[in-house]
């Protein structure tokens, strides 16, 4: 047998060295029995020899082929660390999809779905011997622990003024919580003391609050109400005020918990203090301390609700630190409050609103407020530009009795300021009235620049069937919207000193107004489907239909007629009438009345052109004078006709929206 084979035989026995084991043994009992059996033959030593090799080649092949396939068996055996690895993410995974369809899930009205409350982690107790303020805590919680050193302390400390006593809460408190969180920290034996270190700042939280029940705050003399009949304001007394020593009794209340003394009753002490300003003082300095003027139109349902809103105001009294309320002194502009539908915008729409105009109460409101001196704390800018204040120097509002831009401010100053309004002959003044918020000689202004022009939005047009076709006429023009910057200037003796933004105002364009005709059909207009007959007597046209225009004419105006003429035809004077329906009337221009001129009459020296009653004085026109059409208003002698709403002979007046 070879080395090899020995070294691999020597852990386990082999079939060869049990065959040579039972040859060996064979060999010693047949030589104990004394050689009774035959001898063999050598030829029989030899197959037996034989034999034993090739039964140990079988088993040394048998045993090579076993360790082979167990190698194999360990190479193909799964690796159970992966699997252990790949076992936590699929369980990972699994909880995340179950943690996510949690979170989404949902009922049909939007609301989770049944969840479990989280309940906090139960307190564990404290196994060592802790002992705060002699008081043992072990085996206890900590919120156990708290409670039997607070009720230990025996609490019960008063401050009381005046008669009056309230209960102080336990100022020790934060200490001990400070104390047990250290000791539950360690979790080991040890012994503690909560002392009264550090407490000021609870201490004087807890003097502050007592103050505010018991201070009278001195009272200055000033203004104190209104007498609507004389349109004086009153002025009552100044009044001492008594405030408490917080000093002092933060110290006895320290010198208490210091000195363990946790039952006690302190007696809290008061200083007089004197008002600043006297009511004699008052009354020497009060003087009206901003006032502004606005001019209104002659729109009747409008000025009543300025009237109305400005009454509203008058003799209002607004007291030191107080916020004033334009929407909630004047209240939802309603019908039944007396206020009349008039033109206002909402939300860019010009429409007929109860209390249109009212905007001009506010804002002439606001330039008063901000002249005197007095703190703005709400102020909203038009959708448009304004005309009765300077653009970036108004103050919108609205009111539905819940809500809506609104102009307020605070009273700022250490008096009592009053309001008062008059609205007469279509001026408004509303001004202020108090003693002085600014220095002596210290003025304040409001001055606006435009710093950008915008777009006008595009034209609306409007059909007129009367028009030629593919002609255009602008009968309103574009008006382009703008942005604004306000600066409030400081000037002390008329030189400035100080001048810094106050606010910055967007105003929205309006789109002009065209009409054409695209329905492909002129219509004709009423005037020249009608007939009329020249009169015997006088040789004027009689027409058969009312005039369309009110005309209002002087002397030496040309008059704007609505007459059919033909295109291209002359009236004796040598002037070619024009077909244009809509021009602008210059300055010495005359409007006449919307009359037809029968067919084949003329204009010229000594005919006449029929007119209403109160123009009949009015001389017609002579050689020469173009007669245009137009939509005519009433304007006098030497004014342009304008797109606005006209006094009788008067300049047209734009009113103001809002």
């Amino acid at each position: 047998m070879s080395e090899t084979n020995r070294n691999k035989t020597g852990r386990r026995p082999t079939a060869t060295s049990r065959s040579s084991a039972g040859r060996t043994g064979s060999a010693k009992t047949s030589t104990a029995s004394g050689r009774s059996s035959s001898q063999k033959t050598s030829a029989d030593r030899v197959a037996a020899v034989k034999n034993a090799r090739n039964s140990n080649s079988v088993s040394t092949a048998g045993r090579s082929t076993g360790t082979n396939r167990r190698r194999k068996r360990r190479r193909q055996s799964p690796d159970f660390a992966k699997l252990i690895l790949i076992g936590i993410a699929l369980v990972i995974v699994v909880l995340c999809i179950a943690v996510g369809l949690k979170g989404c899930s949902k009922d049909e009205s939007g609301e989770s779905g049944p969840s479990t409350e989280t309940t906090a982690e139960p307190e564990t107790e404290v196994h060592a011997e802790i002992v705060v303020n002699g008081i043992s805590v072990n085996g206890l919680t900590k919120s156990e622990a708290r409670g039997k050193i607070l009720a230990a302390m025996g609490w019960d400390m008063n401050v009381s003024y005046n008669g009056d006593t309230k209960a102080l809460d336990n100022l020790m408190a934060y200490n001990v919580d400070l104390v047990l969180e250290e000791a539950f920290d360690k979790a080991e034996a040890g012994t503690y003391e909560v002392t009264a270190d550090g407490l000021e700042e609870q201490v004087n939280a807890s003097v502050e609050s007592l103050a505010a029940a018991w201070d009278v705050q001195p009272k200055n003399g000033s203004i104190e109400s209104y007498d609507k009949a004389t349109g004086e304001f009153k002025f009552a007394g100044a009044k001492v005020g008594t405030l408490i020593d917080r000093e002092t009794l933060a110290a006895a209340i320290l010198a208490a918990v210091e000195s363990g003394d946790y039952a006690k009753t302190i007696e809290a002490t008061a200083t007089e203090v004197q008002p600043e300003i006297t009511e004699a003082e008052a009354k020497a300095s009060f003087k009206r301390l901003g006032t502004y003027t606005t001019t209104t139109t002659s729109n009747k349902a409008r000025n009543e609700n300025i009237r109305i809103a400005s009454e509203a105001l008058n003799g209002m009294i607004i007291q030191p630190g107080e916020e004033f309320s334009f929407n909630l002194t004047t209240g939802n502009r309603t019908p039944e409050k007396g206020y009349q539908a008039a033109g206002a915008y909402v939300n860019g729409v010009l429409v007929e609103e109860p209390g249109g105009g009212v905007c001009q109460v506010s804002s002439t409101l606001y330039n008063a407020v901000v002249f005197s001196g007095l703190k703005t704390t709400e102020r909203h800018a038009h959708s448009y530009e304004p005309s009765y204040v300077t653009p970036g120097e108004d103050a919108m509002v609205s009111y539905d009795g819940y809500s809506g831009p609104d102009m307020k401010f605070i009273n700022n100053s250490k008096t009592a300021v009053g309001i008062k309004t008059s609205f007469s002959n279509q001026k408004l003044t509303i001004s202020v009235y108090g003693n002085p918020i600014l220095e002596e000689g210290v003025t304040l202004s409001m001055v606006s620049t435009k710093v950008k022009e915008l777009d006008p939005p595009e034209p609306v047009y409007e059909e007129d069937p009367t028009l030629e076709l593919d002609v255009e006429v602008e009968v309103k023009a574009a008006t382009p919207g703008s942005r604004w910057v306000t600066n409030l200037v400081t000037k002390k003796d008329g030189v400035v000193i100080e001048e810094i933004v106050l606010h910055n105002s967007t105003y929205n364009g309006k789109p002009a107004t065209i009409k054409r005709n695209t329905s492909g059909v002129v219509v004709p207009t009423e005037g020249e489907s009608s007939s009329g007959e020249v009169s015997s007597e006088t040789g004027s046209v009689n027409e058969t239909t009312e005039p369309t225009t009110e005309a209002v004419s002087g002397p030496g105006s040309t008059q704007q007629t609505t007459a059919a003429v033909t295109p291209g035809t002359q009236n004796p004077g040598g002037t070619t009438q024009p077909s244009s329906s809509a021009q602008n009337v210059g300055p010495g221009d005359m409007i006449a009345p919307s009359t037809s001129a029968a067919p084949g009459s003329v204009t010229g020296p000594g005919s006449s052109v029929p007119q209403s009653p109160a123009d009949m004085t009015s001389p017609a026109p002579g050689p020469g004078v173009q007669s245009t059409q137009s939509s005519a208003v009433s304007v006098g002698p030497g004014i342009q006709s304008a797109e606005t709403n006209a006094s009788p002979g008067g300049v047209g007046l734009i009113s103001p929206i809002g």
